[in-house]
């Protein structure tokens, strides 16, 4: 079933749907408590909504490009989906162990046979199917290497942070990119329209609910922070024990003791005589050493929570 006399299916256009509300909402939570991994997410859902922008209307005779156009792009589009996840991986979650695959691994596997096959290739002798044919054989072994080297680097931060919510977070959007390394095999069958559609995306959408239940809740937990509250039960001997594994300094431990007890900048600045813009300065290196981006996330994962 096609909406608006388009190539768009219904299932790929309530998922656009769906995914614009997503993205909505998660600009405007993004806008009121910046959050690193919540922007490179927003990236993420943009070149989700794109790829079902272009995969759902193209190719269509009656846009005004030509066929073979409208076919790059549509692929262009899915395989910028793929090249952005390892990236995204290292970057949001911070695996560096990801680093050569994101920025080399990625162009050379994926890019390069796109660029040769379904642009170069395609442009010149215009049989998609033969290029489809040889052009999906490097992106599908490396999209298979990739999925094990990615699963890897999320064991790796786990074992060396013991980070349980990170880790099923990390778990949980591995889970929804994981279908993407079948796209190789969904183009080689040139499987329909729903069945592309419903494999590439339905995991987005619990992900961005799981994002959207996390911000409401980190949004009541920094409340309490502001009310002068330990958003959690506070273990001062964990507390420790995990700026030490952080490598924080004495002042910067005794200073992320204060804030895991709910006490706010300027008490800590009044309690140990320095100035508010001191503590500004060993909050942002205390951010920096711990890999969090806001008072709840570093009292969360000090207490080992």
């Amino acid at each position: 079933m096609l909406v608006f006399g388009t190539q768009v299916h219904i299932v790929t256009f309530l998922f656009i749907i769906a995914e614009g509300l997503m993205f909505f909402i998660e600009a405007v939570i993004y806008s009121i408590w910046p959050d690193k991994r919540r922007g490179w997410y927003l990236v993420l859902l943009t070149l989700l909504l794109l790829y079902n922008v272009t995969g759902g209307l193209f190719p269509d005779p009656k846009i005004p490009i030509s066929i073979s156009l409208q076919e790059m792009i549509a692929y262009g589009t899915g395989f910028l989906m793929a090249y952005y996840f390892p990236f995204y991986f290292y970057k949001a979650f911070d695996l560096k162990s990801l680093r050569w695959h994101a920025l080399f691994g990625v162009p050379l596997f994926l890019m390069l046979p796109y660029l040769l096959f379904f642009v170069i290739m395609y442009a010149i002798n215009e049989d998609l199917e033969k290029d489809i044919r040889y052009g999906v054989i490097a992106p599908f072994i490396y999209s298979l290497v990739l999925l094990w080297v990615m699963l890897r680097a999320i064991r790796k931060h786990y074992r060396e942070n013991r980070d349980r919510s990170y880790y099923i977070e990390e778990l949980a959007v591995y889970c929804a990119v994981s279908p993407w390394a079948a796209m190789t095999v969904l183009s080689w069958f040139q499987v329909s329209q729903l069945t592309e559609v419903l494999c590439t995306n339905t995991g987005f959408l619990f992900i961005s609910a799981v994002f959207i239940r996390r911000s409401i809740l980190l949004h009541r937990l920094e409340k309490r922070l502001y009310l002068g509250q330990a958003p959690f039960q506070n273990d001062p001997v964990k507390v420790e024990a995990n700026c030490k594994r952080h490598n924080l300094t004495r002042k910067e431990t005794e200073i992320s003791g204060m804030v895991c007890q709910g006490m706010i900048y300027r008490e800590i600045a009044d309690k140990l005589f320095i100035s508010l813009r001191t503590v500004d300065k060993h909050i942002e290196n205390i951010f920096d050493k711990v890999g969090v981006s806001n008072r709840v996330e570093l009292a969360r994962k000090l207490n080992g929570l």
